[in-house]
């Protein structure tokens, strides 16, 4: 539990039976040598009485951002913190984070926090599944928070299921494997496109794919657990990144992206091209709707700036250049051919053939073929498993 030690923890206790377990997550987080803070929601002090915290944390617990005139400073705490865990987080308290709601003293802090948030659900099996609560589940990762999965077994209601609270060791694990990563790219600053580019035809039709941007997403969060900082040029995307160490750009069409692209990169140690750039856009986008004409219509495309390839040429020694590319056909062939033709460090080769790989899902699978001539291949993984291994195998492999 080293990672633990000397680690500031604000713990959110909110309303539910579960919250008797955040007694011994106390406990255990103390022991480890963290400093925890308690705060309780008034629904939370009905199931545990707040002097329990008090005397394991050696700390007074907060149970609102007022108490006998004095102001309980939620900036102060969110600033002065490494970690926010809220355990329990009820339905309840995972749609008021999740949407901004601030009507209680651990809506305020997680708001104020700049520190990683980690949220541990407890809710019966049929909330847990709702589509609601897992809607909540997606935006506040989206946001950049950690979620401590819950586990299954019987439940207050008597049911089985999921929903449990994760075990007090279980969380402690959690952190303590997050705190244990390697801080390897402080210092660093990546330049990632992600998404689709959308190529207008007229000003309702465009040339598009379907690309999601969860890779580039998911690579952008692995820097930055890492201590390194991002610049993310997005197009169309549904996705809303927030993380901390992140600048979002969002864009639209390819000269777009290859602009801002080039802008950034000179102040950056990596670049990772991500994004599926559309390779041709129209020549001549019509101002008005064209309207249906005829059995045939003709579009004369020209070609797009090709990013990967501009900034491979322009690429200095101390930079790191990665690459994508998404095949369906001669794939390591292909892949290699554009790692040296577009001067890249590295490139990631997936198959629209492999099942559960390429645009929109959440999981993806990989080979990463490196300009030394070696290649690593990994199996079917979720995307920021994914991730963090083209992390590990191009940028933190020697540090």
């Amino acid at each position: 539990m080293q990672a633990i030690a000397g680690k500031k923890i604000i713990l959110g206790v909110t309303g539910s039976i579960a919250a008797y377990k955040a007694v011994y997550l106390t406990r255990l987080l103390v022991k480890a040598g963290a400093e925890v803070q308690v705060l309780m929601t008034p629904s939370a002090a009905r199931f545990v009485q707040p002097l329990t915290f008090a005397t394991l944390s050696k700390r007074p617990v907060f149970m609102d951002v007022t108490a006998e005139d004095a102001w309980n400073n939620h900036v102060e705490m969110g600033l002065w913190a490494d970690a926010m865990l809220v355990a329990p987080a009820t339905a309840n308290t995972l749609a008021r984070l999740a949407n901004g709601i601030c009507d209680n003293i651990i809506a305020a802090v997680y708001l104020s926090a700049r520190c990683p948030v980690f949220v541990a659900p407890a809710m019966d099996v049929d909330m847990w599944h709702h589509p609601s609560t897992q809607a909540n589940i997606k935006r506040l990762q989206s946001y950049g928070n950690h979620l401590i999965p819950v586990e299954s077994g019987e439940l207050a209601s008597g049911l089985e299921g999921e929903g449990r609270l994760a075990e007090p060791e279980n969380i402690v694990a959690f952190l303590s494997k997050f705190f244990g990563v390697s801080q390897a790219l402080v210092g660093q600053k990546a330049l990632i496109t992600a998404g689709p580019t959308y190529e207008a035809i007229d000003p309702v039709r465009f040339i598009g794919n379907r690309s999601s941007g969860k890779m580039g997403v998911a690579l952008a969060k692995a820097i930055i657990e890492q201590g390194g900082e991002v610049v993310l040029v997005m197009g169309p995307s549904k996705l809303q990144p927030q993380m901390n160490g992140l600048t979002l750009i969002r864009v639209e069409s390819a000269q777009e992206m290859y602009d801002h692209a080039v802008a950034q990169f000179p102040s950056c140690q990596v670049g990772i091209m991500a994004a599926a750039v559309a390779d041709y856009r129209p020549l001549d986008p019509a101002q008005e709707k064209i309207k249906k004409k005829g059995d045939r219509m003709t579009i004369e495309l020209v070609k797009n700036p090709d990013i990967a390839a501009t900034l491979g040429s322009q690429k200095k020694s101390d930079q790191t250049l990665i690459g994508f590319a998404l095949e369906t056909e001669n794939g390591e062939a292909n892949a290699r051919g554009k790692l040296t033709r577009k001067n890249l460090d590295y490139i990631v080769l997936n198959s629209l053939r492999d099942p559960g790989a390429g645009f929109g899902t959440d999981t993806n699978k990989v080979s990463i073929f490196g300009a030394d001539n070696k290649v690593v291949h990994f199996e079917l993984k979720s995307k920021e498993e994914v991730a963090k291994d083209i992390i590990a195998t191009t940028l933190t492999k020697n540090k």
